[in-house]
């Protein structure tokens, strides 16, 4: 048994209200430079409908994830080093800019510069690749609460796999949210689809990574992710993709998406796995095990071997600790709640998700019937196979029973909770009939609905003898000679490029974060960034200078 420990997330899908808060945040913090307009390394998306981009989940296309052989051994499914090195300089399996959208901006000069006339000017869409007059005929949300259309639903590649009948009255029965980011899988396709080694998975914490100085831009990671989360900047000729906002969870901080999010619907957490049996559990035969397989793979922090093992392995007493205090772990294993998004894929993903029961309380309220009785609410799932049918395809490799279990689990909670909170006795029975006890029930609740900060977000921070492994060089870019892509200043190619990294400006905000003391803000010139002001104090530049008497104070 080799334990290695892996920082996971929750995503309860329940509560989220698609307002992409967290969408803007990180694109704001990471992916506001040239190159990346069209890069979402956060992305929310209508269910069903047809992703982003579009149709990527249309493995049978773009030849995403891993498969069997014939000898039951992984392999990838857009080949192996053979096909790669034929087709390196040709790759046809990648989503074109049309899949993704042609990044725009406006004509705002017109809205100044038009002359004097009778018609109001109007600022026309430029393409920001071509600098020509465009028009817009899709985006990241493009099909944001559009779900169950005609003209929409028939793209959705999950809903494909399903009756005529789930497809005919699927608008009628429910929509819900989805937010993706990468999944840090325990078994990356993209990582081993990198010909020149560039993506790599760190060992100490799990998190996927591209090196940027490695990155020859062959693009075989695009193809290799079934998700499509790796994209490629055409400015730096680099691939690039969610980083788990890396320099904050070495402080404690959680990530970008996470700290914005309206809903708190996501949880952090860490887990511990056996490294080992990684490859065995992804070459599960039966696509319909994988689930379990997966869960298999991940070990119990409060077991004494398994803590001596990753003692042995050089896991920290204090990453041991949060792996016991994991929301995460909780949430798989204690709960039983969260499942991981296409697990067909073979790449073990490490974003879980709470499926929606919102879908099915709003079908039954619609009928006129008590939406949160914990009778109509059991038969309501047992009997309407649209939802189920669907979530299977999502998190359960079309297997119905474990996200049945799910969907009654917190329809017993619902119930259970509403006779506490309407002052009636506690029915032990309701919590019994879905496998759990009256007290597992309510601690389920305060972790989905009541937890406060530390207990969504339990990071363990990095330690400083680590510091050479987590080492990043970001004081500057290779690409930064005169005239290149990525040549420095505050205009052109360079505007909005990212902050430069630097671990000590995040330990910094940590205790801004968690002081007590309302401190004077730091002599911060020119823009503020508003990502990484805590509240406290007013920089100078952040509002407006107050006047008294024309004068300014």
């Amino acid at each position: 048994m080799r334990v290695m420990a892996q920082l996971a997330m929750v995503m309860n899908l329940d509560k989220c209200i698609g307002c992409h808060t967290c969408s803007v945040t990180c694109k704001q913090a990471w992916t506001n430079r040239a190159g990346t307009e069209y890069v979402w390394f956060n992305n929310v998306e209508t269910r069903p409908g047809q992703g982003y981009p579009r149709t990527y989940q249309d493995q049978e296309r773009w030849k995403g994830g891993w498969e069997l052989n014939r000898r039951g051994r992984l392999r990838l499914r857009a080949g192996g080093r053979l096909k790669k090195l034929l087709t390196i300089f040709a790759n046809p399996l990648m989503p074109s800019i049309q899949d993704y959208y042609e990044p725009w901006t406006y004509d705002y000069d017109r809205l100044f510069s038009a002359p004097v006339g009778e018609d109001t000017p109007v600022a026309r869409p430029r393409s920001l690749i071509s600098g020509e007059p465009t028009k817009i005929s899709w985006s990241a949300n493009w099909d944001d609460n559009l779900a169950g259309g005609p003209e929409l639903a028939p793209s959705d590649p999950v809903l494909r796999k399903v009756s005529d009948q789930v497809r005919l009255e699927f608008e009628r029965a429910f929509m819900f949210y989805l937010p993706r980011i990468c999944e840090h899988c325990l078994n990356p396709s993209c990582v081993a689809s990198c010909p020149s080694g560039a993506l790599y998975k760190r060992t100490e914490d799990g998190i996927v990574l591209v090196d940027q100085d490695r990155c020859r831009g062959w693009r075989m990671c695009v193809t290799g992710c079934p998700y499509k989360k790796v994209y490629f900047n055409h400015r730096t000729g680099k691939a690039e993709k969610c980083t788990f906002c890396f320099p904050r969870v070495e402080v404690g901080i959680p990530t970008v998406c996470s700290e914005t999010c309206v809903g708190r619907l996501r949880y952090i957490g860490l887990v511990l796995y056996d490294a080992d049996r990684v490859a065995e559990a992804a070459a599960t035969p039966d696509e319909k095990d994988l689930y379990e397989a997966q869960k298999s793979v991940l070990l119990d922090p409060h077991d004494p071997r398994v803590q001596a093992a990753a003692r042995a392995s050089g896991i920290q007493e204090d990453w041991l600790e949060a792996a016991r205090r994991s929301p995460v772990y909780s949430l798989i294993f204690d709960y039983g709640v969260a499942l991981p998004l296409h697990p067909e894929y073979r790449t073990m993903p490490m974003v879980w998700y709470i499926p929606p029961l919102s879908p099915v309380v709003d079908v039954l309220t619609g009928t006129g019937n008590d939406g949160e009785d914990a009778g109509n609410l059991f038969g309501a799932i047992d009997s309407l196979r649209i939802p189920i049918g669907y979530l299977a395809e999502l998190f359960t490799a079309g297997d119905p029973e474990p996200v049945r279990l799910v969907l009654r689990r917190l329809a017993a909670m619902r119930s259970y909770m509403r006779r506490i909170n309407l002052g009636q006795d506690r029915d032990e029975s309701i919590a019994a009939a879905v496998g759990m006890s009256g007290r597992q029930v309510e601690d389920m609740h305060r972790l989905l609905a009541l937890a406060p900060y530390d207990e969504r977000y339990v990071i363990p921070r990095a330690h400083a003898e680590q510091g050479a492994q987590l080492e990043e060089l970001a004081t500057g870019c290779s690409l930064d000679y005169e005239g290149g892509p990525g040549m420095a200043g505050p205009f052109g190619e360079a505007s909005g490029r990212a902050a430069p990294i630097a671990v000590e400006s995040f330990h910094a905000l940590r205790e801004r974060q968690s002081g007590e003391e309302l401190e004077e803000a730091p002599d911060l010139r020119g823009r503020i960034n508003l990502l990484n002001w805590d509240g406290k104090g007013t920089p100078e530049g952040l509002f407006p200078p107050r006047r008294n008497g024309g004068e300014e104070k």
